[in-house]
């Protein structure tokens, strides 16, 4: 079977891409989708980098620009629609120029995202590979720390993330700080509800780390990593 990797560099997607070439599937792309503007369907911050972290996985990546974003949408059922066309039209290309046997994504707990992935999946007649789907949350970063994924959080939005979080290392400290922030506050320990987003700098499935440079943009209550230059270490 061939599949597509929905890749936007962050832990979900990453970890899910991982998942499956450790249980032998083979995957021929990788696939971004770079939104216009906030969204409802896709991570964000960073998928610029996704070029970088496909080099040094060693996977052709397609990007696809989406002109669709939520400034103005009140009907999010709508606008999650809307933002889903651009990648089914460059999963059906890809399907005409290569097949699209199987395709995977980095869902968690989303509803509103998986059952939009899953129907346009039926109607590629594609297969879909989901391995965070209701996993345990804690256990899921468990498991990425102890593969050896080293995770950079490169934007925050939520109650107890200050200034402090921007750049730093999703390690094991952190893990037990956002644990008591869940508890404290409702946190997802993985960001799950956009409290923070992420890039994968490393992995075992990757030959080269992400380095990076980078300015802090904080307002107050929110803030993310404006990078000003970024390549692969040795």
């Amino acid at each position: 079977m061939n599949w597509i990797a929905l890749f936007s560099g962050g832990k979900d997607s990453s970890w899910a891409l991982y998942r499956a070439l450790d249980s032998g599937r083979t995957v021929s792309r990788l696939l971004t989708v770079h939104p216009a503007a906030d969204s409802y369907m896709y991570h964000v911050p960073a998928t610029d980098l996704a070029a970088l972290a496909a080099d040094s996985i060693g996977i052709d990546l397609l990007e696809v620009e989406s002109a669709v974003g939520t400034d103005g949408v009140v009907d999010s059922g709508t606008q999650g629609d809307a933002e889903l066309e651009p990648l089914e039209r460059a999963l059906s290309d890809l399907d005409t120029a290569v097949g699209v046997d199987g395709i995977i994504a980095g869902a968690v707990e989303s509803e509103f995202q998986t059952t939009r992935i899953e129907a346009m999946a039926e109607r590629l007649d594609a297969e879909t590979y989901t391995p965070l789907w209701e996993r345990d949350p804690v256990a899921l970063a468990e498991a990425m720390l102890a593969a050896g994924f080293e995770i950079q959080i490169v934007q925050v939005a939520a109650a107890g993330l200050d200034e402090s979080w921007l750049g730093r290392s999703l390690d094991r400290a952190a893990l037990e700080e956002l644990i008591a922030l869940n508890e404290r506050y409702g946190v997802h320990v993985l960001g799950e509800g956009g409290e923070f987003e992420t890039l994968v700098t490393d992995g075992p499935h990757m030959d080269r780390p992400i380095e990076l440079e980078y300015a802090v943009e904080w307002d107050g209550t929110r803030g993310k990593l404006q990078v000003t230059d970024a390549w692969l270490g040795e």
